[in-house]
């Protein structure tokens, strides 16, 4: 083994970790990627006891927490609307004019919510995303609603056989 001095070595960090709720957030990195008409938004918790907390969990652990996806394409661009309307409200002034750099350093209302998913080695974890977008003063009044946890084989997890359950098909009804 590679020779390390131990006691130059920082002591792990443990974070709490976000329960569900309202946040005011700051966008910290906006990317657009034309090629599949979305924008890559990276945000931190900007207000309150966790403020920081993505910026904490990187140092700490080298992992982002806070990325959010926005898709322009044009089914989207009423939701996309939307999340331009609750970045407008929350910051006086601000004009988008379709350039993703301008989103940086603005205040948002994210409301976060929990869901299960499957991870890799195959068992079942919970995680944290972004469910609604408000203005960082609906935030604040506590004018929104949590969803309630979504739960893996509500949100169409894959079975163990690998098929995707359905509610209307029997299996009198697949033809092989």
């Amino acid at each position: 083994m590679k020779n390390i001095n131990w006691n130059s070595v920082p002591d792990p960090v443990e974070l709490p970790r976000l329960a569900p709720g309202g946040y005011v957030c700051k966008i910290t990195v906006a990317v657009d990627v034309p090629e599949k008409e979305y924008l890559k938004l990276e945000y931190d918790i900007a207000e309150g006891e966790h403020k920081g907390h993505w910026d904490a969990l990187y140092k700490a652990k080298a992992f982002w927490g806070g990325t959010l996806y926005r898709s322009y394409k044009e089914k989207a661009q009423s939701m996309f609307k939307g999340f331009l309307t609750a970045v407008k409200e929350s910051n006086p002034g601000f004009v988008f004019e379709n350039d993703e750099k301008r989103l940086e350093g603005k205040l948002i209302g994210l409301v976060l919510a929990e869901e299960e998913y499957r991870k890799n080695n195959g068992s079942d974890g919970t995680r944290l995303y972004v469910a609604n977008i408000r203005s960082v003063e609906k935030i604040r009044k506590g004018d929104f609603i949590v969803p309630p946890k979504k739960l893996l084989q509500e949100s169409g997890g894959v079975s163990e056989n690998g098929f995707y359950p359905t509610k209307d098909v029997e299996d009198d009804d697949v033809p092989f």
